[in-house]
C-alpha cells in the first residue's frame, strides 16, 4: 500500500453482535471479573457460541471465582448485546459451559518475575502499531467510519430508536485515495439481520442516516446510490450464534487497522495484560500515535518483537514511509530512551492492571477516546512532544 498514490482501500467492521464479536466480548468479560478480583490475575480464556450454547475454555490463575457467577456475567453480556433469540437467548434456553483451568506451571515459571530476573514475555511474537492523520483519531478512514456506522446503529438499537434490527451487523467502507490521501467514498455495504417484519427495501431505508451521520460530509460528495449496498444477499433474519458459530479471536484485523496496517497474528480478547499480544501491541499504538500526533510524520509503523521468557524486545522497527533516514533513527533513539517496552513497563505506563478490557472487544481497540477509569490509556498522545525535533 505505501508504493502506492493512486487507489481504492476498504476496511470492514462487524457489531457486537456478531457471532466472533459475542465471543469476544465474553472472554473480556472474564479477563475483566478476574482482575477486578486481583489485578495481577493471568487469563487466556477462548470462547466458542453457536446454536443455544456458550463454551468457556482456558487457563486462569487469579481469585477463586464460583462457575456459576461467570455464567451469569455470560448471560448478561448476551442480554446487553441484545439476543433473546429463538436460536440464542440470554435465558436459560442456552446452555453454557466453564472448562476454565489453572494455568501451565511451566508458563507461570518462564513469565514470572523472580529474585533478579525481571518478569518475561507470556509469548514469543510480533506487535505491530500504527497511526496516520487520515482521521481525527489518527486512525485510517476506512475503518474507523465502518467501526462508526455500527455503532450508532446500535447505540438506536439498545435504545428503540432503531426497531426491527437485530444485533448481528457488518459494515465495509471503500475510499478512494489520491496521491495517497483519502478523498471520497466510493462504495458502502452493511448487512444487517433485521425482523421478519420488515422487507429488503425498509431496511436499506432503516440503515441509511447511518451511512450518511457517520461520513463527513465531504467524503460522500457526488456519491453515486448505486454503490450503497444492503443485504446484498437478501432476506438475513437468522443471524448471530443461531446463524453461525462463533469464536474468539476472529476478527483481528477488524479490531486493529483493517488491513491498513500489518498484524503480528495474535488476538487480543481473553487475555491478561501480561500477554504481549495484547499489551506490547496497545503499547506500538500508544508510540505510533504520538508520533503522528507531534506531526513529525504523516503517518508511522511500529514493530515490536519478543521471546517467552525474556523481558526487553528483541527489536524495535519503526517506518515513517518518508524516506527521511534521520528522521527515522532519530525517531528510533526517541522511542528506546523513553518507554520501557518490557512487559512490566509497558503495564506500568498504560496501566493496563485494571478491568477495562469488556468495552473493547467491539469496534475497536484503537480510535476510542481515552476514559476516566483508565480504558484506552493507549490512545493519549501525551508523549508527542518527546519527537519534536
Amino acid at each position: 500500500m505505501s508504493n502506492l498514490k493512486n487507489f481504492l482501500f476498504t476496511s470492514e467492521s462487524v457489531s457486537e453482535g456478531h457471532p466472533d464479536k459475542v465471543s469476544d466480548r465474553i472472554s473480556d468479560m472474564v479477563v475483566d471479573t478476574y482482575l477486578s478480583g486481583d489485578p495481577f490475575s493471568r487469563v487466556a480464556c477462548e470462547t466458542l457460541t453457536t446454536t443455544n450454547k456458550v463454551v468457556l475454555a482456558g487457563e486462569v490463575r487469579g481469585p477463586e471465582i464460583k462457575k456459576e457467577d461467570l455464567i451469569k456475567k455470560v448471560r448478561e453480556c448476551i442480554k446487553d448485546i441484545g439476543y433473546d433469540q429463538d436460536g440464542f437467548t440470554w435465558k436459560e434456553a442456552t446452555k453454557i459451559e466453564s472448562h476454565l483451568h489453572s494455568q501451565s506451571a511451566d508458563i507461570a515459571m518462564g513469565v514470572d518475575s523472580a529474585g533478579n530476573k525481571d518478569e518475561g514475555a507470556g509469548d514469543q511474537g510480533i506487535m505491530f502499531g500504527y497511526a496516520c492523520n487520515e482521521t481525527d483519531v489518527l486512525m485510517p478512514a476506512p475503518i474507523h467510519y465502518s467501526h462508526k456506522i455500527l455503532r450508532l446503529m446500535a447505540e438506536d438499537r439498545k435504545s428503540g430508536k432503531l426497531k426491527n434490527i437485530e444485533p448481528d451487523s457488518k459494515s465495509q467502507v471503500t475510499f478512494e485515495y489520491f496521491d495517497g490521501k483519502p478523498i471520497k467514498v466510493k462504495s458502502v455495504v452493511i448487512s444487517s439481520q433485521h425482523s421478519a417484519d420488515v422487507n429488503q427495501e425498509q431496511v436499506r431505508e432503516l440503515l441509511r442516516p447511518y451511512m450518511i451521520n457517520s461520513i463527513p460530509d465531504s467524503f460522500l460528495e457526488g456519491f453515486d446510490d448505486k454503490e450503497f449496498y444492503v443485504n446484498p444477499t437478501g432476506n438475513f433474519v437468522i443471524g448471530g450464534p443461531d446463524g453461525d458459530c462463533g469464536l474468539t479471536g476472529r476478527k483481528i484485523i477488524v479490531d486493529t487497522y483493517g488491513g491498513a496496517a500489518p498484524h503480528g497474528g495474535g488476538a487480543f480478547s481473553g487475555k491478561d495484560p501480561t500477554k504481549v499480544d495484547r499489551s506490547a501491541a496497545y503499547a506500538a499504538r500508544y508510540i505510533s500515535k504520538n508520533v503522528v500526533a507531534s506531526k513529525i510524520a504523516d503517518k508511522c509503523l511500529i514493530q515490536l518483537a519478543y521471546a517467552i521468557g525474556v523481558s526487553k524486545p528483541l527489536s524495535i522497527y519503526v517506518n515513517l514511509f518518508d524516506n527521511d533516514l534521520d528522521k527515522n533513527k532519530f525517531v528510533e533513539e526517541k522511542i528506546k530512551d523513553n518507554f520501557d517496552l518490557s512487559p512490566r513497563g509497558i503495564r506500568e505506563m498504560l496501566k493496563l492492571n485494571k478491568p477495562i478490557y469488556e468495552k473493547t472487544s467491539a469496534y475497536g481497540h484503537f480510535g476510542r477516546e481515552p476514559e476516566q477509569d483508565g480504558a484506552f490509556s493507549w490512545e493519549k498522545t501525551d508523549k508527542s512532544t518527546l519527537f519534536n525535533k
